[in-house]
């Protein structure tokens, strides 16, 4: 027989999944990840017939009271929310499906946020860990004629804007490549050839990183001067850049003295960068020390 320990650990990595999905938050997921564990050991036998059921419902059930909390905070929050960086790799657990992996996305969890908590929670729990309406009933406590109506509800809600993030990963790094080093030399021409017309730049500083814009950058010439400016007045020259993939996506991170100062995450389509997500606000970089 599974003891709660092994079953506990089989379920995990779902577990911070939906959690991080939810909240958009790798510190705040893996704490509702260990508060489910903790219950998981109070409860009895009985009310612990599933494993998985048990803990999914417990960490759907704790994203959406945090969520709720949390979008009350969002609303005050000094320049444009982004969520917390997740490091990955082509072969983490996160990724094994395209839908996975295309639910990590910077741009797919900021669209996230259009929804309300319980939208949020029946959208993704249907669409990206393939549950079926029973079960998603008994995770959020509602019908399965409800359920259905909620997911109606957050489609519409996401719209015509929701898409298909994709990137061809060696075409990625050689544009990366090329904009940290043009950003770096000052080289404002060498930014336009890999910036597309119509790109966005989000900056996230949270109120405490000089320099942030306070509202998205938009417009490749516009977003180039203001990578440059960023470059030479706020990155020291002792600074280290590590090339990562972020969200499963490209990106870098930017150390000082081993410390992150700033993570950048690339949504490239063909040859040309069409979205920047720049987190720089310290409390969304501890999992990247």
């Amino acid at each position: 027989m599974e003891t709660p320990a092994a079953a506990f650990t089989a379920v995990r990595p779902q577990l911070f999944a939906i959690a991080y999905r939810m909240l958009g938050s790798v510190v705040e997921a893996e704490d509702l990840v260990q508060e489910a564990y903790l219950r998981s050991q109070k409860a009895s036998d009985v009310e612990v017939r599933s494993p998985r059921a048990y803990l999914t419902t417990i960490v759907t059930r704790l994203a959406i009271n945090q969520l709720r909390s949390a979008r009350a905070q969002r609303e005050v929050y000094v320049g444009p929310w982004l969520p917390e960086p997740l490091l990955t790799t082509s072969a983490s657990d996160a990724s094994d499906t395209v839908e996975l992996g295309e639910s990590l996305s910077m741009a797919f969890l900021v669209l996230l946020e259009r929804l309300s908590p319980i939208e949020r929670a029946v959208f993704l729990l249907h669409e990206v860990f393939d549950f079926d309406y029973a079960e998603i009933g008994r995770v959020v406590d509602k019908s399965e004629a409800n359920c259905r109506q909620i997911l109606a509800r957050a489609r519409k809600h996401l719209g015509a804007s929701r898409q298909r993030f994709e990137a061809a990963p060696a075409q990625a790094d050689r544009l990366v490549e090329r904009f940290t080093q043009a950003a770096q030399a000052g080289d404002l021409d060498g930014l336009l050839e890999v910036l597309a017309e119509d790109i966005t730049l989000w900056a996230d500083g949270g109120g405490k990183v000089p320099g942030a814009a306070l509202k998205p950058v938009h417009g490749a010439r516009a977003v180039g001067r203001f990578a440059i400016g960023v470059v030479h007045r706020f990155v020291p020259a002792e600074s280290v850049i590590r090339v990562a993939e972020i969200n499963g996506q490209p990106g870098f991170i930017v150390y000082v003295s081993g410390k992150p100062l700033a993570a950048l995450v690339f949504q490239v389509r063909g040859d040309r960068i069409h979205t920047i997500y720049a987190i720089g606000n310290p409390d969304k970089l501890q999992s990247l020390r």
